[in-house]
């Protein structure tokens, strides 16, 4: 499965019709330690780039934004009890939602991991 990334430091990866999504590893360094992150209510419906939820660090508070647009049916409720598990592993265990009804043609709009890491570079 491939990943694409978003400016604002967002990933997503497709499954079939299903869509997770995160921060990146890189947004979880800067932003230092995870100490709440605000889940999105299943059922939500979001667009491409909106508001999906929030997350609060030591150093800051963000909006996480919608990598693409679709309907939340799971969020990862272990970071109710464990917000750090971004910072151990924001690609894997620290997985925000669940997206479905994804329009796979919006992953267009996004970056792969190699045009991501040049993104990178230049911030």
């Amino acid at each position: 499965m491939t990943k694409f990334y978003t400016k604002e430091h967002e990933w997503v990866e497709m499954a079939g019709a299903q869509a997770t999504v995160g921060i990146s590893e890189h947004a979880a360094h800067e932003l230092g330690d995870i100490t709440y992150v605000d889940l999105p209510k299943i059922g939500k419906n979001v667009k491409q780039f909106d508001a999906l939820s929030a997350i609060e660090s030591v150093k800051a508070a963000s909006d996480i934004y919608a990598p693409v647009s679709g309907k939340v049916t799971e969020v990862n409720q272990a970071l109710d009890e464990a917000p750090e598990l971004v910072n151990q592993g924001a690609e894997s265990q620290g997985w925000i939602c669940k997206l479905e009804g994804v329009n796979e043609a919006e992953l267009g709009a996004l970056m792969d991991a190699a045009a991501y890491e040049e993104y990178l570079k230049g911030l």
